[in-house]
């Protein structure tokens, strides 16, 4: 795990900066992501400067560092993330060229680089198994090309800034290193804005940045100073993934699906344990995670390394089934409980991990354990993944069931039956549901009512996954985009309902939260996570599973469970699904007071220019009376403008 930043410039522009001091500034940036060593390469007369941060995993020695130029002497590479195949991809190079390959070192680099000399960038790509973001420069065509893993565990910012003979193409790993060139504009993008409003995140092509956009999962880009307008194209395509194998079955039975899942999880698993560093994993105690913890000391001649948090809030502590699990499997296993204070501590640290607005809270604990593995391990595996490729988020079931009811309904009298129900304040409704011995009745109508109105599934799905649910009446002067939840959804033909809010998740939820979410808060300590489920071959083998071998007998991941119940047992994960959070909600009221109202007051909304205040300060007072719960609307504001704060 490292990181690298640069520039495309003219060969007339680059001479009017110090480009060694401008790369030794943006990769100081990002100097977290990779605290081991530092590299420089820079062309003058093609305009083309690399710099590289190095997180030491494979190779430790020089031999490994970066940026790395090709045998062939064509092609100069900065890479961040891990090829886990690449030692039987040194095999097929080898069989390919028919000859010996006098190898220089063993790091995934300079195997990435043979192949390019073999195969050229994208037959590499194809053959790759691993998570990944690169930039390659070649020579002889003077094009640079940069290029993102499969389903986006490592990220990838890029774009034009400036003008004229002072434009500049930056990428890189982090806003963090783009915002250190000269060139850099640091516009507000208001219409990413409002998407962030909306999902608590900023997902698809844009970042908060104007002109500056993510390469999507899966895509590859090329660009020239001959042909500066940049060439994306897709290498690989969760959509397809999803679509084919919906269309081909797994024809086998449920037990040989068990062993074909087993075989591919271990298969992966003992990939991914490759490196020349202490490595352990997250352990939860929930299924995902424990399944990948099984298959690692499965796999390991001692202990694995396990780590967990735990808070005293009952309602918010797994640590104690981590403990269960991490006795019955023998793992070396470390847990730590978090005080209410600790957590709140981490607050501040968020718009600097972040670099963009991000506002899914469980960023707090997902830090916390994050810290804590790296006082043990460099790398530490993880379970995300399993509920979007398994089946695992309830409300999969939830959003088919309601959509199968509601739409038996005509449209104008559910909007009716809306409306009535949103006439009367939460707080009435409130005193009726006290009666009949139930709390908080009137927000739970007021969140119903605003999906009675849905005209499809799709739409009642994104009614679910939002938060604010008109953004862009929220930010002063924006258009929301079309994301692929709506205007801008993948060919996913043939797949049902709850099939295609598991594709939406995987291509949206999962790489622009989840994974980013993971990703920023474990590189904030130097730490490499790595994700087995997001093996690409376990992704295709999980899409090609009948959504009845999933979801069976009304058992989320019931596949995925099988294979844990193997190793584990059934007691010991038998449970109610359990959030990785925090309670923002009750800390808005108490110790986070007085931080949020300096944030949130009508004269600092107005004067920054980016909210109308009247929606924010009508929420943040019905908060504070405990007449609604609007945690999650008023965090999206907060993370915001701390991040505005701090940049």
């Amino acid at each position: 795990m490292c990181g690298f930043a640069g520039f495309l410039v003219s060969e007339n522009s680059i001479q009017n900066i110090d480009a060694n001091s401008v790369l030794h500034q943006m990769a100081d940036a990002i100097i977290k992501r990779g605290p081991d060593s530092d590299g420089y390469w820079v062309d003058d007369s093609a305009g083309i400067g690399l710099a590289h941060r190095r997180l030491a995993i494979v190779d430790l020695s020089p031999a490994g560092a970066q940026p790395m130029t090709s045998r062939s002497g064509r092609y100069v590479l900065a890479f961040n993330g891990e090829v886990y195949n690449h030692l039987g991809l040194r095999a097929e190079i080898e069989r390919f060229r028919g000859q010996p390959h006098a190898w220089g070192g063993h790091s995934d680099t300079e195997t990435l680089l043979a192949g390019f000399d073999a195969w050229g960038i994208e037959g590499t790509l194809q053959r790759a198994i691993g998570m990944f973001a690169f930039a390659v420069w070649d020579k002889h065509t003077r094009t640079l090309t940069l290029a993102r893993d499969r389903l986006g565990e490592k990220p990838l910012y890029y774009g034009w800034q400036g003008q004229g003979a002072h434009a500049a193409f930056l990428f890189g790993s982090d806003l963090s290193a783009l915002r250190r060139h000269p060139a850099f504009l640091a516009d507000i993008n208001r219409d990413a804005l409002a998407t962030f409003m909306r999902h608590n995140c900023i997902g698809g092509v844009d970042s908060i940045y104007s002109g500056i956009h993510k390469l999507e999962p899966g895509h590859m880009l090329s660009v020239s100073l001959a042909a500066p307008k940049p060439v994306v194209r897709a290498w690989w395509s969760g959509a397809a993934v999803a679509r084919q194998n919906v269309a081909h079955p797994f024809a086998g039975t449920p037990d040989e699906a068990i062993d074909a899942l087993e075989a591919l999880l271990r298969d992966a698993v003992g990939q991914q344990m490759m490196a020349d560093v202490p490595l352990g994993a997250f352990l939860s105690g929930g299924i995902d995670s424990s399944t990948v913890v099984a298959l690692m000391q499965a796999q390991s001649s001692r202990p694995v390394r396990t780590f967990s948090i735990g808070f005293n809030e009952a309602g918010y502590n797994e640590a104690v089934h981590a403990k269960a699990v991490a006795r019955h499997l023998g793992t070396d296993h470390t847990e730590l409980y978090v005080t209410a204070q600790q957590a709140l501590d981490v607050i501040p640290k968020l718009p600097s991990l972040y670099s963009e607005p991000f506002a899914d809270s469980s960023q707090i604990p997902t830090f916390l354990v994050s810290q804590l593995a790296h006082q043990h391990v460099t790398v530490s595996l993880s379970g995300d993944a399993g509920d979007e490729l398994f089946c695992g988020y309830n409300r999969y079931q939830m959003t088919a069931g309601l959509w199968s009811k509601l739409s038996r309904i005509p449209r104008p009298l559910r909007q009716m039956m809306a409306s009535l129900i949103t006439t009367v304040p939460p707080s009435a409704w409130d005193k009726l549901g006290s009666v009949l011995s139930m709390s908080r009745v009137g927000d739970k109508l007021h969140k119903g009512a605003a999906v009675l109105g849905s005209r499809s599934v799709a739409d009642l799905y994104r009614g679910m996954v939002s938060h604010w649910a008109d953004p862009a009446s929220v930010v002063l002067g924006a258009t929301e985009p079309a994301s692929v939840l709506s205007g801008a959804a993948p060919n996913l033909q043939g797949l049902n309902d709850v099939e295609r809010m598991m594709a939406l998740d995987m291509l949206s939820y999962l790489p622009d939260d989840i994974l980013a979410k993971v990703d920023r808060a474990a590189m904030g300590v130097s730490l490499e996570t790595r994700v087995p489920f997001l093996d690409h071959r376990v992704v295709e083998f999980a899409w090609s599973l009948p959504l009845h071998y999933k979801l069976r007998n009304g058992v989320t991941k019931w596949p995925l469970r099988q294979v844990l119940y193997r190793h584990v047992p059934r007691e010991l994960i038998e449970r109610p699904k359990m959030g990785f959070g925090v309670p923002i909600d009750q800390w808005l009221r108490g110790p986070l007071r007085d931080w949020a109202e300096t944030l949130l007051s009508e004269s600092r909304l107005r004067q920054e220019g980016f909210f109308d205040p009247a929606p924010i300060r009508r929420k943040w007072a019905e908060h504070l009376s405990g007449q609604r719960n609007w945690q999650y609307h008023l965090w999206d504001v907060l993370m915001f403008q701390a991040w505005l704060e701090e940049n």
